[in-house]
Protein backbone atom coordinates (compact mmCIF):
# COMPACT_ATOMS: atom_id res chain seq x y z
CA UNK A 1 0.00 0.00 0.00
CA UNK A 2 2.07 3.21 -0.91
CA UNK A 3 2.58 6.20 1.45
CA UNK A 4 -0.64 9.11 0.49
CA UNK A 5 0.83 11.10 3.42
CA UNK A 6 1.31 14.84 2.17
CA UNK A 7 4.83 16.26 2.40
CA UNK A 8 4.72 19.01 5.24
CA UNK A 9 4.88 22.47 3.34
CA UNK A 10 8.22 24.44 3.45
CA UNK A 11 8.76 26.59 6.84
CA UNK A 12 7.51 30.00 6.22
CA UNK A 13 10.65 32.24 5.98
CA UNK A 14 11.84 34.86 9.20
CA UNK A 15 10.58 38.44 7.88
CA UNK A 16 13.38 40.48 6.94
CA UNK A 17 14.90 43.03 9.64
CA UNK A 18 13.23 46.54 9.88
CA UNK A 19 15.80 48.60 8.21
CA UNK A 20 13.94 52.07 9.37
CA UNK A 21 12.97 52.74 5.81
CA UNK A 22 10.26 51.99 3.20
CA UNK A 23 12.75 50.16 0.85
CA UNK A 24 14.23 51.17 -2.80
CA UNK A 25 12.32 51.47 -6.31
CA UNK A 26 13.56 48.22 -7.82
CA UNK A 27 16.43 49.40 -10.08
CA UNK A 28 17.08 52.77 -8.50
CA UNK A 29 21.09 53.32 -8.22
CA UNK A 30 21.10 55.12 -5.48
CA UNK A 31 20.05 53.83 -2.09
CA UNK A 32 20.48 54.96 1.95
CA UNK A 33 19.23 52.75 4.72
CA UNK A 34 19.44 52.19 8.71
CA UNK A 35 19.41 48.80 9.76
CA UNK A 36 19.09 48.96 13.37
CA UNK A 37 16.17 48.88 15.64
CA UNK A 38 13.92 52.03 16.92
CA UNK A 39 15.74 51.60 20.84
CA UNK A 40 18.03 54.53 22.01
CA UNK A 41 19.87 54.83 25.48
CA UNK A 42 17.67 57.80 26.93
CA UNK A 43 20.42 60.02 27.48
CA UNK A 44 21.46 60.02 23.56
CA UNK A 45 19.72 62.89 22.39
CA UNK A 46 21.87 65.27 25.26
CA UNK A 47 25.23 64.30 24.07
CA UNK A 48 25.26 62.46 20.83
CA UNK A 49 26.18 66.12 19.17
CA UNK A 50 28.61 66.68 21.45
CA UNK A 51 30.37 63.55 21.41
CA UNK A 52 30.52 63.81 17.51
CA UNK A 53 32.69 66.94 17.57
CA UNK A 54 35.44 65.19 16.25
CA UNK A 55 34.07 63.35 13.68
CA UNK A 56 32.14 66.87 11.85
CA UNK A 57 35.73 68.22 11.52
CA UNK A 58 36.78 65.59 9.72
CA UNK A 59 33.23 65.53 7.74
CA UNK A 60 34.06 69.09 7.05
CA UNK A 61 37.16 68.45 5.23
CA UNK A 62 35.87 65.60 3.22
CA UNK A 63 33.09 67.77 2.01
CA UNK A 64 35.65 70.19 1.46
CA UNK A 65 37.48 67.72 -1.06
CA UNK A 66 34.28 66.61 -2.81
CA UNK A 67 33.32 70.38 -3.40
CA UNK A 68 36.86 70.53 -5.16
CA UNK A 69 36.30 66.99 -7.02
CA UNK A 70 32.99 68.07 -8.01
CA UNK A 71 33.83 71.47 -10.12
CA UNK A 72 36.68 68.63 -11.43
CA UNK A 73 34.21 65.82 -12.43
CA UNK A 74 32.10 68.58 -14.45
CA UNK A 75 34.54 68.86 -16.77
CA UNK A 76 35.58 64.96 -16.59
CA UNK A 77 32.26 64.01 -17.55
CA UNK A 78 31.43 67.01 -19.98
CA UNK A 79 34.95 66.00 -21.98
CA UNK A 80 35.21 62.01 -21.33
CA UNK A 81 31.36 61.20 -20.27
CA UNK A 82 33.03 59.56 -17.03
CA UNK A 83 33.36 60.67 -13.25
CA UNK A 84 36.13 59.30 -11.70
CA UNK A 85 35.45 60.03 -8.60
CA UNK A 86 31.99 58.24 -7.63
CA UNK A 87 33.63 56.15 -5.22
CA UNK A 88 34.98 58.85 -3.58
CA UNK A 89 31.76 60.74 -3.30
CA UNK A 90 30.11 58.11 -2.52
CA UNK A 91 32.58 57.61 0.52
CA UNK A 92 31.64 61.07 1.40
CA UNK A 93 28.16 60.95 1.62
CA UNK A 94 28.13 57.64 3.28
CA UNK A 95 30.08 59.26 6.29
CA UNK A 96 28.05 62.04 6.54
CA UNK A 97 25.02 60.03 6.42
CA UNK A 98 26.82 57.59 9.40
CA UNK A 99 27.59 61.18 11.34
CA UNK A 100 24.16 62.92 11.19
CA UNK A 101 22.42 59.72 12.32
CA UNK A 102 24.02 59.87 15.25
CA UNK A 103 23.85 63.01 15.74
CA UNK A 104 19.92 62.60 15.35
CA UNK A 105 20.45 60.44 18.49
CA UNK A 106 18.84 57.34 15.80
CA UNK A 107 21.54 55.14 17.04
CA UNK A 108 23.84 54.19 20.02
CA UNK A 109 26.65 53.41 17.71
CA UNK A 110 29.43 55.79 17.51
CA UNK A 111 30.21 56.07 13.79
CA UNK A 112 33.83 54.62 12.26
CA UNK A 113 36.49 56.75 11.24
CA UNK A 114 36.36 54.52 8.02
CA UNK A 115 37.28 56.02 4.26
CA UNK A 116 37.21 52.98 2.52
CA UNK A 117 35.56 53.18 -1.22
CA UNK A 118 35.63 49.95 -3.08
CA UNK A 119 32.61 48.78 -1.99
CA UNK A 120 32.36 46.00 0.38
CA UNK A 121 35.86 47.15 1.73
CA UNK A 122 34.99 49.46 4.95
CA UNK A 123 33.50 48.84 8.38
CA UNK A 124 30.49 47.28 9.05
CA UNK A 125 27.76 50.09 10.26
CA UNK A 126 24.24 50.20 10.42
CA UNK A 127 24.27 53.72 8.09
CA UNK A 128 24.02 52.77 5.16
CA UNK A 129 24.53 53.96 1.19
CA UNK A 130 25.18 52.37 -1.87
CA UNK A 131 25.93 54.43 -5.21
CA UNK A 132 26.35 52.28 -8.23
CA UNK A 133 28.60 53.37 -10.72
CA UNK A 134 27.05 54.67 -13.54
CA UNK A 135 29.82 53.80 -16.07
CA UNK A 136 29.20 55.95 -19.21
CA UNK A 137 27.28 59.41 -18.71
CA UNK A 138 25.46 61.87 -21.08
CA UNK A 139 27.95 64.47 -21.34
CA UNK A 140 25.65 67.25 -21.68
CA UNK A 141 23.57 66.29 -18.40
CA UNK A 142 25.75 68.44 -16.30
CA UNK A 143 24.67 71.45 -18.00
CA UNK A 144 21.23 71.30 -17.01
CA UNK A 145 20.90 68.94 -13.65
CA UNK A 146 21.26 72.01 -11.60
CA UNK A 147 17.42 73.09 -12.96
CA UNK A 148 15.74 69.91 -13.82
CA UNK A 149 16.81 69.14 -10.14
CA UNK A 150 15.07 72.87 -8.75
CA UNK A 151 11.50 70.80 -8.30
CA UNK A 152 13.37 68.40 -5.93
CA UNK A 153 14.60 70.93 -3.71
CA UNK A 154 11.74 72.59 -3.20
CA UNK A 155 10.34 69.79 -1.94
CA UNK A 156 13.30 69.31 0.21
CA UNK A 157 13.12 72.67 1.75
CA UNK A 158 9.68 71.68 2.91
CA UNK A 159 9.93 68.68 4.08
CA UNK A 160 13.65 69.44 6.24
CA UNK A 161 11.12 72.05 8.09
CA UNK A 162 9.10 69.11 8.89
CA UNK A 163 12.21 66.95 9.89
CA UNK A 164 13.64 69.87 12.28
CA UNK A 165 10.02 69.55 14.23
CA UNK A 166 9.86 65.63 14.20
CA UNK A 167 13.46 66.10 15.74
CA UNK A 168 11.95 67.96 18.58
CA UNK A 169 8.99 65.99 19.05
CA UNK A 170 11.51 62.46 18.74
CA UNK A 171 14.31 64.51 21.61
CA UNK A 172 11.15 63.90 24.63
CA UNK A 173 10.32 61.02 22.95
CA UNK A 174 13.65 58.99 23.07
CA UNK A 175 14.58 60.84 26.59
CA UNK A 176 11.52 59.57 28.00
CA UNK A 177 11.07 56.21 26.01
CA UNK A 178 14.69 55.09 24.67
CA UNK A 179 12.40 54.70 21.17
CA UNK A 180 12.63 56.43 18.29
CA UNK A 181 8.59 56.41 17.05
CA UNK A 182 8.54 54.19 14.56
CA UNK A 183 6.83 56.51 11.82
CA UNK A 184 8.70 59.26 12.61
CA UNK A 185 12.33 57.74 12.20
CA UNK A 186 11.14 56.31 8.99
CA UNK A 187 10.14 59.95 7.74
CA UNK A 188 13.13 61.31 9.15
CA UNK A 189 15.59 57.81 7.12
CA UNK A 190 13.23 58.94 4.14
CA UNK A 191 14.01 62.34 3.79
CA UNK A 192 17.51 61.40 4.44
CA UNK A 193 17.28 59.19 1.42
CA UNK A 194 15.51 61.76 -0.64
CA UNK A 195 17.78 63.62 0.17
CA UNK A 196 20.52 61.21 -0.88
CA UNK A 197 19.51 60.93 -4.32
CA UNK A 198 19.51 64.24 -5.30
CA UNK A 199 23.07 64.84 -4.18
CA UNK A 200 24.22 61.81 -6.03
CA UNK A 201 22.37 63.51 -9.00
CA UNK A 202 23.84 66.70 -8.79
CA UNK A 203 27.30 65.68 -8.31
CA UNK A 204 27.27 63.60 -11.45
CA UNK A 205 27.24 60.29 -9.35
CA UNK A 206 24.05 59.21 -11.57
CA UNK A 207 22.45 59.82 -14.66
CA UNK A 208 18.64 58.64 -13.10
CA UNK A 209 16.58 61.55 -12.23
CA UNK A 210 15.67 60.90 -8.51
CA UNK A 211 12.03 60.03 -7.74
CA UNK A 212 9.50 61.83 -5.79
CA UNK A 213 9.33 59.67 -2.64
CA UNK A 214 10.66 58.78 0.42
CA UNK A 215 10.97 54.60 -0.23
Amino acid sequence: MSDTTPAAPPPVPPPAPSTGGFGAPAGYPVNLELERGYDVQNWRPLVNWLLAIPQVIVLWVLELVAFVLWVISFFAVLFTKKNPFVAFQTMVFRYYWRVNSFIAFMRNEYPPFDFATEPGAGVSDPAVVTIEDPGEMNRWLPLVKWLLAIPHLIVLYFLGIAVFFVGIVAFFAVLFTGKWPEGLRDFVVGFARWYARVYAYLFFLTDAYPPFSLH
